[in-house]
């Protein structure tokens, strides 16, 4: 760098593990990936995620779609508890102000039709990030992440892996 500012462009690590059936059609057709888990490596702000964050309209507008079909099923795994007591709930960054084109305001899952975003996450300190443990961690933060992200995965068209 030539600037006299010698200080780091980037001061944290992202790792994104997304549904292998996704690899091509990421590069190819801009796709979104599907959903998948996020891990965020920074101090003071690190987090374990999992979900799909912002994608592009026409993933969107088919989560959208599934919702409206089977909201009970959504349902089923963002307002569940133990689900709740870990994550909060679905982060509710960038969400509409009224539901989208093509649905009534007083749609029943009009209140999930206004996010443009499906994710759930949980900080890390900085001691759990350091800790020996980390990967187990990660495991257990994953494990509780994987019915929305194959529910999210499914209502995109991609099944859940039969083997690894």
């Amino acid at each position: 760098r030539f600037s006299k500012d010698k200080s780091p462009y980037k001061t944290n690590l992202g790792v994104w593990l997304h549904h292998r059936a996704t690899e091509t059609g990421i590069r190819k057709e801009g796709g979104s990936g599907g959903a998948g888990f996020y891990f965020h490596l920074e101090p003071g702000a690190g987090f374990a995620a999992g979900g799909l964050w912002m994608p592009p309209p026409s993933a969107l507008a088919r989560l959208r779609e599934a919702i409206a079909e089977d909201q009970a099923g959504f349902e089923r795994i963002v307002l569940a508890p133990a689900f709740r007591r870990r994550f909060g709930g679905l982060t509710e960054e960038a969400m509409l102000t009224r539901t989208p084109r093509g649905y009534a305001s007083d749609h029943p899952a009009a209140r999930w039709l206004r996010f443009r975003s499906f994710t759930a996450s949980r900080p890390l300190t900085d001691a759990q990030l350091l800790d020996r443990r980390l990967p187990e961690r990660l495991e257990r933060e994953y494990v509780a992440l994987l019915p929305l992200v194959r529910w999210l995965n499914a209502a995109l068209g991609y099944r859940a892996a039969a083997r690894r």
